[in-house]
């Protein structure tokens, strides 16, 4: 399997499969084929009765994941759909995966980067770990089980902020929210990640997987709106002017300009 991939990395020893987004140079933004990639490899994992758990990850130092790689955009209706099937398929790799997954993050977590990680069930985070949501910045939102599960962890007030406002948090304030379950220096973040793993492997594989399973059963009930918001940004994004100026702006290191969204309004905010 290794050898089929191009945008990620995969590996499997001493009880645990390691999952890395192997794209540093673009901070590990994916595209299409990243998560047909990570689709596929959580897929084996799940599979592979010599996993116990799962290590996700993003190569470098400079970030976890930066969700959706604006420089591949999808251009049709159909490209957005087909990407959104492979949104679905990936989630519930991740979410029916009957091994614990957990998120060693560094660097920046942001938008659908920050999606994978509540989608995870543990993660641990170096001190250069920042975490936040992008979506109304560039004319969207986190439908992708951000929205959804994000009050789950954090509270519903503390998710509109995090929602609305689009802020980047350090590790310490993700911890402090619930976001994530330890904070360590980047130079201990293995060796933690190790330590944690080490717990798992030592807990009965049917056991962790009923709790799994159990844990999920809620938030499961969440999936008909995230269709339903999936097809919404789905067509917004081909055919919004909003998200056009988003990704415009982000591309042109520009402030989005929102004025002519909101009739009579003055100037956009500093």
């Amino acid at each position: 399997m290794p050898e089929r991939f191009e945008d990620i990395r995969y590996e499997v020893g001493g009880g645990r499969a390691t999952i890395t987004i192997d794209r540093p140079d673009r901070l590990n933004a994916f595209r299409v084929q990243t998560i047909r990639e990570l689709c596929e490899a959580f897929e084996a994992a799940a599979d592979d009765e010599a996993v116990g758990v799962i290590v996700f990850t993003g190569a470098g130092e400079r970030a976890f994941c930066v969700g959706g790689d604006v420089r591949e955009p999808t251009a049709t209706m159909a490209e957005k759909r087909g990407l959104h099937h492979l949104h679905d398929r990936l989630a519930l790799a991740i979410r029916n995966n009957g091994k614990p997954i957990i998120a060693r993050v560094r660097g920046y977590c942001i938008g659908g980067g920050n999606e994978l990680n509540v989608m995870c069930d543990l993660t641990i985070a170096g001190e250069s770990a920042r975490f936040g949501q992008a979506g109304p910045k560039i004319g969207s939102a986190p439908l992708w089980w951000g929205c959804q599960l994000m009050p789950a962890l954090v509270g519903e007030k503390k998710a509109r902020e995090i929602l609305f406002l689009t802020r980047q948090y350090s590790a310490e304030e993700a911890l402090a929210m619930g976001l994530v379950n330890a904070v360590v220096p980047d130079e201990e973040l293995d060796a933690e990640v190790d330590r944690w793993c080490e717990g798992i492997l030592r807990r009965s594989p049917q056991g962790l997987r009923l709790a799994k399973i159990a844990l999920n059963a809620a938030t499961d009930q969440l999936a008909s709106g995230i269709q339903h918001g999936l097809e919404l940004v789905a067509l917004n994004h081909v055919y919004g002017p909003e998200p056009a100026e988003g990704i415009a702006s982000f591309q042109e290191k520009r402030p989005a300009d929102w004025r002519r969204f909101r009739e009579g309004q003055g100037p956009e905010p500093a």
